[in-house]
């Protein structure tokens, strides 16, 4: 299976998206470009093809299409992985970005639950809310069935912070959605 689209529409956003755990293109539209760079890099460290467009209340702030392109994500890559047989699971990645390191370390557990630990010294990268980062995990977490803990170690400049969260999370998603051809990693047999 290891693709999935989900669409979702609400009275303040509009949102399409098909993901691929295999690979493929990459053409992101969320209407803030920042994002949608934090979203390609997201997806290029992961190795997943992404198409996902996002139409949101931006007249309003960034919020609800963040927090909204969060849930649909987090949908497509739990219909991806399916009963999530077969996979590696867990994955841990660390990636500096210039004075900026931060790590990610999450399990495809199917019970989601989220620790963010970052600082933000301006308001905005971007047009995006720094505030918005966690909102975004949250809602990844949530809908992907991730136990999703991100930390910033150290770091300055707030657009290395995020790149680096963003990066992070992609280099865990690989190791984690990696085949291992056996089968669910749980002694429960079931995630």
């Amino acid at each position: 299976m290891r693709t999935a689209t989900i669409n979702r529409t609400t009275s303040e956003t509009d949102i399409s998206a098909t993901l691929s755990l295999s690979g493929g293109q990459i053409l992101i539209d969320t209407g803030i470009g920042f994002f949608d760079h934090m979203l390609t890099a997201l997806a290029r460290h992961a190795g997943f093809g992404l198409e996902l467009t996002a139409k949101g209340d931006l007249r309003v702030d960034c919020h609800h299409t963040v927090e909204d392109t969060g849930i649909v994500l987090g949908r497509a890559l739990s219909k991806a992985l399916g009963n999530r047989a077969g996979i590696a699971r867990f994955g841990t990645a660390f990636v500096p970005m210039d004075e900026a390191l931060c790590m990610t370390v999450l399990d495809l557990s199917n019970r989601p639950y989220l620790v963010f630990d970052a600082q933000f010294s301006n308001q905005s990268v971007g047009g995006f809310d720094c505030c918005m980062a966690v909102e975004f995990m949250r809602a990844l977490a949530v809908n992907g069935g991730i136990t999703l803990h991100q930390k910033c170690i150290y770091g300055c400049n707030d657009h290395h912070i995020l790149e680096a969260l963003f990066k992070s999370l992609g280099q865990a998603l690989k190791a984690a959605v990696a085949e291992n051809g056996g089968e669910i990693l749980s002694t429960k047999g079931v995630l």
